[in-house]
């Protein structure tokens, strides 16, 4: 195990041990022993990540003395097992009369999050065996599931342990190599996220937490050719930059630490259900690498601003009503999403007093922001590159996103979430409008690239 992950463990609110590195199945039996002394195993896996774990995961409970529940319980392989609140309890009524049994999950993850949560609602411990760099989740508390139509984390405690066997890691299929990276590097802009709401005093960073996911994001991120070649020494740090990233959110309990507005492009769009119907459906890293190039290209812009000419009285005139706000958010939003969002949007809608307050609040800290994240920050064009470079869709027509919805995308993701990020400033001042149409007129990032330019 590395010394990062070491020194993060050793802070972690609920998990206990991990085991990273090449060559550590076997360490899944002794685990499982030490932390669940007297437990029954129920192994839970697909009919892929069992291909892939399974036999040694098997092989070293077994050794070491662990009585099974029942037999590996194994979802189908095909088609790709979905993060919905369904399969949660399929596999929550199946575990509730297993008395004193303990889930090991082989699992990336969908699968990990559905053992997760499945889990928690029973008061009940997990461990988790990772299968791919897929994800930041596996050691988050919290598990990221669709319910009517709205996908949200989930409240439920992080794995007491984690067994991560390179091996394993870097022999995932290629497109969760890319999905990992995808939503390893929405952690540039949400750090700059984060940062404007820590100087707005809406969200504090906490400098602990905040060291756990930015101080090896950029090291984790530095080779994407060889991590979508599948260098086992390249996705090593993909797969310990995940890792840390959830013990982040773990130690904050809560998942502002790895996710601003970019997690926001993706969730809007999982919301309305794109590329579920695909098959393998449309991973979460995928739409979160596109969603990191369009927050950046909004931060780009936004730092273009002259805060200081900002009329902070015509802009405290011209704030939309909380009734206002609701329709917009109903207009532009499907209604199994609109419900929540209203409450979301018109939370963080502020008028008269408060806004200019606010307004005031922002000139006086811009070039404060200005300075802190002008090392955080990339470029939207760097960041393509990277997911160019790693395999990954880094445009929305990628994913099948045209640009006029993907333009809509801009609006809809400031309203689903209550986090504060740079739309929510942008907002504030009025100016997402004209933000937006820079982007997307002739000399504008997204104008300048009305079109995929991978390879068909």
């Amino acid at each position: 195990m590395t010394s990062l992950i070491d020194r993060a463990l050793a802070t972690a609110t609920d998990t206990k041990e991990i085991a990273f590195g090449t060559g550590v199945l076997d360490q899944t039996g002794p685990m499982f022993a030490r932390l669940f002394p007297g437990a029954k195993v129920l192994v839970v896996a697909d009919g892929n990540t069992f291909a892939a774990a399974g036999g040694p995961v098997v092989d070293s409970l077994r050794a070491a003395g662990v009585e099974f529940a029942e037999e590996p319980y194994v979802f189908p392989g095909t088609p790709t097992l979905y993060a919905g609140y369904d399969n949660v309890e399929v596999l929550r009524e199946h575990i509730r009369p297993l008395e004193d049994a303990v889930v090991c999950s082989i699992a990336s993850g969908t699968l990990n999050d559905l053992a997760k949560l499945a889990s928690g609602e029973l008061g009940r411990p997990y461990m988790n065996v990772c299968t791919a760099p897929s994800v930041d989740g596996y050691a988050a508390f919290g598990a990221s599931i669709a319910k009517d139509g709205f996908k949200i984390t989930r409240n439920c405690p992080a794995p007491r342990g984690l067994v991560a066997d390179m091996r394993v890691i870097a022999a995932a299929p290629a497109r969760l190599l890319y999905t990992g990276y995808g939503d390893l590097i929405e952690k540039v802009p949400a750090g700059a996220d984060w940062i404007v709401a820590d100087e707005l005093g809406v969200e504090p960073i906490d400098d602990y937490v905040w060291s756990l996911v930015q101080g090896p994001l950029r090291d984790a991120l530095k080779d994407p050719e060889r991590i979508g070649a599948g260098d086992e020494a390249a996705v090593e740090g993909l797969a310990e930059g995940n890792i840390m990233s959830g013990l982040a959110m773990q130690a904050a309990q809560s998942s502002r630490p790895a996710s601003g507005a970019g997690h926001q492009f993706s969730h809007t769009w999982e919301m309305e259900g794109h590329g579920l119907d695909w098959e393998p459906p449309l991973s979460h890293g995928m739409k979160v690498g596109v969603g990191t190039v369009a927050s950046l290209a909004i931060w780009e812009e936004a730092l273009r601003i002259d805060m200081d000419a900002l009329d902070v009285e015509a802009v405290v005139a011209a704030a939309p009503t909380d009734e206002e706000v609701a329709a917009r958010v109903r207009e532009l939003l499907v209604p199994k999403i609109a419900d929540e969002a209203v409450g979301h949007a018109v939370g963080k809608n502020l008028q008269g007093e408060e806004l200019r307050e606010r307004l005031r609040l922002i000139q006086k800290v811009w070039p404060r922001v200005r300075e802190r994240v002008a090392d955080q920050l990339m470029t939207p064009g760097e960041a393509a590159q990277r997911l160019d470079a790693v395999g990954g869709p880094s445009h929305p027509e990628d994913i099948g996103i045209d640009m006029a919805r993907f333009r809509a995308t801009h609006y809809k993701a400031q309203m689903i979430r209550s986090r504060y990020t740079i739309l929510d400033v942008l907002t504030d001042t009025g100016m997402l409008d004209a933000v937006v149409e820079r982007l997307f007129s002739p000399e504008g990032y997204w104008g300048r690239r009305p079109h995929t330019e991978r390879e068909a």
